[in-house]
C-alpha cells in the first residue's frame, strides 16, 4: 500500500494542470502550466468537545468550564404533530442495533455512515461563546478512516461554530431510481421549489431554497450509494437550515423505507432509549417548521436541520492577518528586491520588452519557514501568531506597447491557474492582453495551490487529517498577494525602482490604480481576494468557480488526485464526504467562503468590488455550474443569450437577471467555442476538445475585459447575440 501511494505522489509530483496556454512558463528558465490546533476567530480557544447525544437549537446551548454541555428545553408551543404512542419492539430493537454499531456521538438518522445525514445539527454541541451559539463536535472515531485505519481527526473542524455554507449535502438512499424519484434538476431550478419537489431546503424564516440534486455516479457497491444534494447559491452564514426527502423509490418503483430511527420522530413513536428521546423535542420544532413550509411530515423519508458556521468563523482568521499585516505596512511599501532585469534577446518572448523579476517580504503566520505543510500557530485569543517573515516571489511583464509609448500603463495583479506559477503571465493571452490594452502585469505565486505545494497537496489526500496545512498555507498565499497589491500602488515601491522606467526615464507604470484579471484557480482565488483586499475596485474572474466540493467531482484535473486519494480511502461514499469535509476548511481559503461580501455587504475594512465574470461553455477543467451558483450568490446579471438554441436543456442561469450594455457594473458572460457540452450527470466533461482557455484567447473577450477594468464599463461585445469565441488548438 505504502509502495503503491509513494509511486503515485511521484506522479503527482510532475503534474501541472492547464491553467494557461501552450506558450506559458513558470519559471524564467523552466515551463509550467496553469499541527498545531487553530480556533476560530471569535478569539475563543477551542473547547473540548465531548460527543454529542442530542441535536440542540442555539437558543438553548449552555456551556459548563470548558466542556459544552447540551440541554433542551421544552417546545414554546404544543407541538402539532401526531400524539406520541410506544413504538413496537422490533422498531426499539432495530433502533438500538444502529446506535450500538456506531461510535458514541454518532447520528442514527442515517446509520450508514456516523456523521450521515451530513451536514447535522446532530453532531454538534451547544456553546455560547461562538456566534451561532453551537460548536461542532464529530466524534473522534467518526469521520472516514484511511485504508491504514487512521480516522480523519476532527478537532480542526471541531473548532467551527457550524458547517460550510457551500459544501455538498448528502446521504445514503438505498437503491434510488434518480429518475423516477424526479430529482430536482440543475437545468430546471424552479422546479426544485414546487409544491411537489422530492429533494426540499427550507431556511429557519420558511423560505425555500433552490437546489439540484443527483446521485454520485461512481460508487464501489450498494453500500455506497450517496445522494448529493446542491443549493443553487450559497447558504448564508449564522442561518439554520431544514432538508426533507419524500417521494423516492427505488429501480422497481417501491418507495424506499425511512430508517428506524426517523421512523420514530416521524410517526410520533416512543423509544425510551434516552438518546433518541433527547433529541425529539428539536425534531418536532423541524417538523412543525416544514410544516409551516407546506412540507407535510407524513410523506416524509428524511428530514434533519445543520447550522451554516458565522461569518466571523470562516473569515476571522484571515481578516487577522490581513490586518496586523497592512498596519505594520501604513502608507510604505514592504522591503523588495528586483533581482533580475531580463531583455530581448534573452527574454525569448513576443511581445515582451522587459522581465523584472525579485522578491519582497511579507509577515509568516505559519509554522517553521512558511513552506507547503506548514500551519497556523494560534494564541489564547485562538487567532494566528507571526513567525517572522517569509520572502516572496514575483515578476512583472512590460510589453513592447508599454515599452514603446509614452504614458504609464496600467497595473494589473495576475492570478495563476491550478498548482502553476506566477510566470503564467507568459502566457500568450497575457502578453496579448499587456500589448492590446497597455497593460503591465505582475504576478506572484498563490502559497498553497502552487507548484511548490503539489507534493503537500498529494500527501494530503493519503491522510486528510493534515488537510489545514492547505487550507492555512492558502490564506498566507492571499496574503501574500494583498502585499504584492501594496507593493505595486505604494509611492516607494516597484515605480521608484530604476527596472520600472523607461530609457528617458519617464515611468512605465500607473501606480495610482490596481487592477486584477486571474483565471482558472486565479479566478476561484481571485474572488477571494476581491473579497478581502481594500486595494482594487474592479476585478476579471476567468473560467472560475468556487466550492471545491462541488469542482473536484466534475473537474478532469481531478483525475491524478483522485487516483493518489482512492488506495487510501476506497470507498466512493468515504471519498465524497471527506471531500465535503474538507470544504468546511477550504471556506477559510478561497472563493466560497467569501463570495456573500465581494459585490455587498462587504467585510470591515474592504471596500465592495465589481466582477466580470468570463465563463467557458463545456469547460473540463471549471463546471460553468459553479460559476452560475456564484453569480446568483453575488446577484451578479448574465448576458443573454447565454448560448445557443439547444445548447442547454434547460435554463442553469435561472434566478439572474439581464446584464445590460452601459448600465450593469456586474456581469457574467459564457463564451462558446462550439465545444461539446458538460455531461448532466457529476462527473468531468471529457467528449472532444477542453474549452477552458478559449475565452482569454479571444480578442472581443479581452476588449471587453479592457473596457471594464480600465472604464469601469460593461459593454455586450456580443451586440445582443450568444458570445462565441475562437477555440484554441
Amino acid at each position: 500500500m505504502r509502495g503503491k501511494i509513494a509511486g503515485l505522489l511521484a506522479v503527482a509530483c510532475v503534474f501541472t494542470a492547464c491553467s494557461g496556454d501552450d506558450d506559458q512558463a513558470t519559471t524564467a528558465t523552466s515551463e509550467s502550466t496553469d499541527t498545531t490546533d487553530t480556533s476560530e476567530s471569535s478569539g475563543e480557544p477551542a473547547p473540548s468537545v465531548a460527543p454529542p447525544t442530542t441535536e440542540v437549537s442555539e437558543s438553548t446551548a449552555t456551556t459548563t468550564d470548558t466542556t459544552t454541555v447540551a440541554t433542551i428545553a421544552p417546545p414554546t408551543t404544543e407541538p402539532s404533530g401526531p400524539s406520541p404512542s410506544p413504538a413496537d419492539a422490533d422498531l426499539v430493537a432495530a433502533i438500538q442495533a444502529d446506535l450500538d454499531g456506531a461510535p458514541a456521538g454518532c447520528d442514527p438518522l442515517d446509520p450508514r455512515q456516523c456523521v450521515f445525514p451530513y451536514p447535522s445539527n446532530a453532531t454538534t454541541a451547544g456553546d455560547d461563546t461562538s456566534a451561532t451559539g453551537l460548536r461542532v463536535a464529530f466524534p473522534t472515531d467518526g469521520l472516514p478512516a484511511n485504508s491504514e485505519g487512521v480516522h480523519i481527526d476532527p478537532a480542526e473542524w471541531n473548532r467551527n461554530d457550524g458547517f460550510s455554507p457551500n459544501s455538498s449535502i448528502l446521504t445514503h438512499v438505498p437503491g434510488l431510481d434518480a429518475e423516477a424519484s424526479s430529482l430536482p434538476r440543475w437545468d430546471d431550478l424552479e422546479g426544485s421549489l414546487s409544491d411537489e419537489a422530492t429533494v426540499v431546503i427550507v431556511d429557519d424564516a420558511g423560505e425555500r431554497v433552490a437546489l439540484w440534486a443527483e446521485p454520485d455516479v461512481d460508487v464501489t457497491g450498494p453500500d455506497d450509494e450517496v445522494l448529493v444534494i446542491h443549493p443553487a447559491v450559497s447558504l448564508e452564514e449564522g442561518r439554520l437550515y431544514h432538508v426533507a426527502l419524500r417521494g423516492l423509490v427505488d429501480g422497481t418503483g417501491a418507495t424506499i423505507d425511512p430508517s428506524a430511527t426517523f421512523t420514530s420522530y416521524r410517526d410520533a413513536l416512543t423509544t425510551e432509549i434516552d438518546e433518541i428521546e433527547r433529541r425529539r423535542p428539536d425534531m418536532e420544532a423541524m417538523f412543525d417548521d416544514l410544516a409551516a413550509a407546506g412540507i407535510a411530515r407524513d410523506d416524509l423519508q428524511l428530514a434533519w436541520t445543520f447550522t451554516v458556521a458565522s461569518t466571523e468563523n470562516i473569515t476571522g482568521r484571515m481578516l487577522h492577518i490581513r490586518d496586523e499585516t497592512l498596519a505594520e505596512l501604513g502608507d510604505a511599501a514592504p522591503t523588495f528586491t528586483v533581482t533580475d532585469v531580463i531583455e530581448p534577446p534573452e527574454l525569448d518572448r513576443d511581445g515582451l520588452a522587459r522581465q523584472i523579476v525579485g522578491t519582497y517580504t511579507v509577515p509568516n503566520w505559519l509554522t517553521g519557514d512558511g513552506g507547503p505543510g506548514n500551519r497556523f500557530e494560534t494564541g489564547a485569543d485562538g487567532l494566528p501568531v507571526r513567525n517572522g517573515t517569509v520572502e516572496a516571489p514575483f515578476v512583472c511583464n512590460v510589453s513592447d506597447t508599454t515599452m514603446n509609448g509614452t504614458e504609464p500603463a496600467h497595473i494589473v495583479q495576475y492570478g495563476h491557474g491550478l498548482l502553476g506559477s506566477n510566470f503564467e503571465i507568459n502566457a500568450g493571452n497575457v502578453r496579448a492582453m499587456s500589448n492590446e490594452h497597455d497593460v503591465v502585469h505582475c504576478a506572484t505565486k498563490w502559497a498553497g495551490m502552487s507548484e511548490d505545494d503539489i507534493g503537500n497537496a498529494a500527501s494530503v489526500l493519503t491522510e486528510v487529517s493534515a488537510f489545514p496545512t492547505m487550507a492555512d498555507r492558502l490564506q498566507q498565499g492571499v496574503l501574500n498577494q494583498i502585499v504584492l497589491g501594496r507593493l505595486m500602488l505604494a509611492d516607494d515601491g516597484l515605480v521608484a525602482d530604476p527596472a520600472f522606467a523607461r530609457p528617458d526615464g519617464s515611468p512605465l507604470i500607473d501606480h495610482t490604480t490596481l487592477y486584477y484579471d486571474g483565471n482558472s484557480q486565479g479566478g476561484i482565488m481571485g474572488l477571494m481576494l476581491a473579497g478581502v483586499s481594500p486595494d482594487f475596485e474592479r476585478a476579471v474572474l476567468g473560467v472560475p468557480g468556487m466550492n471545491y466540493s462541488m469542482l473536484l467531482p466534475r473537474s478532469v484535473d481531478f483525475d491524478t488526485y483522485e487516483a493518489i486519494m482512492t488506495p487510501a480511502y476506497p470507498s466512493t461514499l468515504d471519498r465524497m464526504l471527506t471531500i465535503s469535509l474538507m470544504q468546511m476548511l477550504w471556506d477559510r481559503a478561497e472563493g466560497a467562503g467569501y463570495v456573500r461580501h465581494v459585490v455587498s455587504d462587504p467585510l470591515p475594512g474592504t471596500n465592495a468590488k465589481d466582477v466580470l465574470m468570463h465563463v467557458a461553455y463545456g469547460d473540463h477543467q471549471v463546471t460553468e455550474l459553479s460559476a452560475l451558483v456564484q453569480a446568483r450568490t453575488m446577484g451578479v446579471p448574465i448576458h443573454r443569450p447565454i448560448a445557443a438554441d439547444g445548447r442547454y436543456p434547460g435554463d442553469p442561469a435561472w434566478g439572474l437577471d439581464d446584464a445590460i450594455d452601459g448600465v450593469s457594473t456586474s456581469a457574467i458572460v459564457i463564451w462558446d467555442s462550439g465545444m461539446a457540452p458538460i455531461p448532466f450527470e457529476a462527473t468531468a466533461p471529457r467528449e472532444g476538445d477542453d474549452s477552458h482557455e478559449d475565452p482569454r484567447a479571444d480578442p472581443d473577450a479581452r476588449a471587453q475585459k479592457a473596457a471594464f477594468l480600465f472604464d469601469g464599463e460593461y459593454v455586450d461585445i456580443c451586440n445582443g447575440a450568444p458570445c462565441t469565441a475562437d477555440h484554441v488548438d
